[in-house]
């Protein structure tokens, strides 16, 4: 559904009502933030704000979407709405149209407006600033205002990006795409546009470099958390509502050894049906990955003709290590998903484990500490935290990361 004004205060977007925002608004997507990495910084002392707003704010564990991957979840959190809806159901998928493996960063991949377009058609300043450039043009898609990455961020123009000299605004160089910093520059920015522009709405996306790199309570995890909290704390000071969530959690993903425990779908697949019979698709892929190796406990499967997928599912199901096996129509309903985008199966695996294509297709090389990575529902509970207190609200709900500008925008103000 598209928006449209319902009176001189609220919108409609695919279906939700929103106010329009009284006070600055900030919702932040901390990329791979498993609930745990808050608990074990906040512990130990790393978060004075966080600990602070636990207490006086309000504090949910809340349910992602499946996959739990990137860019599902991040359309999900500012169109309000799962991705079948929205449309986004991987960060990269099979297209039977062209008959070709594409990446789902092209905005005509979505299907319904975003709450950030409809707020700024109202008049309302909007900045979004994301970590990487591939969420870019998705969350900035019809909308008016400031938007930009941090990867990208020595190319703005006005005409493109609504600002220029960002590098001169937030006092930093450009960052390395595999870097803390790179999330850094967000919060930087994100301090640098309210205290400059005060935008009435602010999105911020972060990248999970480090929660794939150090687990909850390391010296690694425990600094990105510190640098966070400092940011959110100005953010805070300056008057604006946060909305904290995340796209997914994260967990490690090894075997006993520590080393991977992998699953290579298909070359089990053509093990069975004969090569190249069965396309198996990875909806983890993206230009970035270096640091999980394009491994993910999620995948999608599309079966030669002939071939039943019940059949098919009972005998995957068996293997060590999966999850969950679902056809198409049932994957779709359990999940949320758009069924014309997923394939005749969908395969979950189980929390320690991920699933590959071929074993000689993925370059673990540049695995230097032991993997850890996402996309079953073993990392669907995410942290949904807004730093004031909501009286009204009805705890006995369920509680999705994309109910985030709903607390926001409906709760707060």
């Amino acid at each position: 559904m598209s928006s449209s004004q319902l009176g001189a205060r609220s919108i409609e977007v695919n279906g939700r009502s929103y106010r329009l925002p009284s006070h600055p608004v900030v919702v932040v997507c901390v990329d791979g933030c498993e609930p745990d990495y808050l608990g074990q910084a906040v512990a130990t002392g790393q978060m004075p704000w966080m600990k602070r707003t636990l207490a006086n704010g309000t504090a949910i564990v809340a349910d992602c979407v499946v996959p739990t991957f990137t860019n599902p979840n991040n359309l999900s959190i500012v169109t309000g709405a799962p991705p079948s809806v929205h449309g986004i159901c991987g960060n990269y998928l099979y297209d039977p149209a062209s008959n070709s493996e594409v990446m789902m960063n092209d905005p005509k991949w979505l299907r319904v407006p975003t709450i950030l377009a409809a707020l700024a058609d109202q008049g309302k300043q909007v900045a979004v600033v994301t970590a990487k450039d591939k969420l870019r043009k998705l969350l900035g898609h019809k909308m008016r205002g400031i938007c930009f990455s941090s990867e990208k961020s020595n190319q703005v123009t006005v005409a493109e990006n609504g600002i220029d000299n960002v590098l001169d605004l937030v006092g930093m160089p450009v960052p390395d795409v595999y870097s803390a910093a790179l999330s850094e520059f967000v919060f930087a920015a994100g301090v640098k546009l309210m205290q400059t522009r005060r935008p009435d709405v602010m999105y911020l996306s972060t990248t999970d470099y480090i929660q794939h790199k150090h687990a909850p309570g390391t010296e690694g995890a425990n600094a990105f958390y510190r640098m966070m909290d400092g940011y959110l704390a100005q953010l805070d000071a300056a008057g604006a509502v946060i909305a904290l969530t995340a796209d997914h959690g994260m967990n490690a993903k090894v075997a006993m050894d520590g080393t991977p425990d992998v699953i290579y779908l298909q070359d089990w697949f053509d093990a069975w049906l004969g090569a190249g019979k069965t396309r198996v698709i990875l909806p983890i892929t993206d230009p970035y990955v270096v640091h999980h190796g394009a491994l993910g406990s999620f995948a999608t499967v599309y079966l030669p003709a002939g071939v039943d997928p019940a059949e098919a599912a009972t005998k995957l199901g068996r293997q060590r290590g999966i999850e969950s096996v679902l056809g198409r129509a049932a994957a779709a309903e359990r999940f949320e998903l758009p069924p014309d985008r997923i394939g005749d199966l969908v395969v979950v695996s189980e929390r320690f484990t991920v699933i590959g294509t071929s074993a000689s297709k993925h370059d673990l090389s540049g695995l230097d500490a032991p993997l850890r990575s996402h996309g079953g529902v073993s990392e669907q509970r995410v942290p949904l935290i807004v730093n004031r207190s909501l009286p009204g609200l009805d705890h006995s709900r369920r509680f999705r990361n994309f109910d985030a500008f709903d607390l926001a925008l409906n709760y707060v103000q």
